[in-house]
């Protein structure tokens, strides 16, 4: 079990499998890009599949969310996944994507034994999007879409970020398109894990601004706080159901007390929280020769460290060092 101080207990794994991505947004990376990660200091597939097994099987963990940096430009991923769901007890097994490349890859995926995908989309306007992701690829993050749902990879969640001056004004327009084509779109306040620490509170779009925005055209019953759970989402039905939309306030609506997440980097460091400045490295040990016992022993004592918040609200507050990408959503 990975218990903390606080009570509360992980059970969801997030696994980075690469630092590197094929978009630039611009609330993540710089248009050159960042220094990616040595291939040296990237878990290999057997190290990945190793450390999940002793998640899976030594300390709990029921839920495995596959992310990146963009996970799908990860050689391996099907293999992982398959090797994965051959685990006893088998994980629950998602993806958080940017959905490029998904339209090739959501069959075998699935066949392989992932079970549901997060697909990154802030904007329906394809001029919006190349602003956004500094590419013109609009068109295949759509078919992405349509593929992971025609492979029965549901639900199939949108998860949006609205930015000031660029698309803050489609939340009506993106909440429509997702319950015409069967997504449950998510709305995610911008967070500060940019690489270029231009974050800042005040040029933020709040969960309040986004629920204002969406019920100019719609009718939002919040959903029975008992089915939320530790999901960082607060969901509302959406003009009676049973379309749902999701509101993830990170910032000002912080979920902490009830999160039940661990984190695996691309390089083999625990982390206890996104907004975490510490990290506990497991690839050390892994390629030491460690059993099982004593990796797991490794993870326990991390997890046990974990902080009771974010630390959002305090004013000495201070980014994490490594940017989203390297760090894993």
């Amino acid at each position: 079990m990975l218990i903390d101080t606080y009570g509360r207990v992980a059970t969801d794994l997030r696994v980075s499998l690469t630092d590197r991505c094929n978009l630039r947004c611009t609330y993540c990376m710089p248009e050159e890009g960042l220094q990616w990660l040595a291939k040296p200091d990237l878990l290999t597939d057997d190290e990945i599949v190793r450390l999940i097994r002793i998640a899976v099987t030594e300390l709990g963990v029921t839920e495995v969310r596959f992310t990146g940096g963009e996970p799908l430009l990860r050689p391996g991923l099907v293999g992982i996944v398959e090797r994965c769901a051959a685990l006893a007890p088998r994980p629950r097994m998602s993806l958080t994507t940017n959905g490029i490349g998904l339209a090739r890859t959501a069959t075998a995926l699935r066949d392989a034994g992932l079970d549901r995908v997060n697909v990154s989309l802030d904007t329906l306007r394809p001029d919006v999007f190349q602003a956004l992701t500094r590419r013109k690829r609009h068109h295949d993050v759509l078919e992405g879409l349509a593929a992971a749902r025609a492979a029965g990879l549901a639900p199939v969640k949108v998860n949006a970020v609205l930015m000031p001056g660029l698309n803050d004004d489609e939340a009506p327009d993106l909440l429509a398109w997702a319950v015409e084509n069967d997504y449950e779109l998510r709305f995610i306040e911008q967070m500060p894990l940019d690489a270029q620490h231009g974050w800042t509170r005040d040029g933020m779009i709040t969960a309040g601004d986004i629920l204002a925005s969406l019920r100019t055209r719609f009718t939002l019953d919040p959903e029975d706080t008992d089915t939320r759970g530790s999901a960082p989402a607060e969901r509302w039905l959406v003009d009676g159901g049973p379309a749902r939309v999701g509101v993830i306030a990170s910032v000002t609506r912080p979920f902490c007390r009830a999160c039940d997440r661990t984190r695996l980097t691309a390089d083999g460091q625990v982390r206890t929280c996104l907004f975490a400045r510490e990290e506990s490295d497991l690839r050390g040990a892994l390629r030491s020769g460690a059993p099982d016992e004593e990796i797991a022993a490794l993870w326990r004592t991390a997890m046990w460290g974990k902080k009771a918040g974010s630390g959002l609200d305090d004013p000495s507050f201070l980014q994490p060092d490594r940017p989203m990408s390297a760090i894993g959503g």
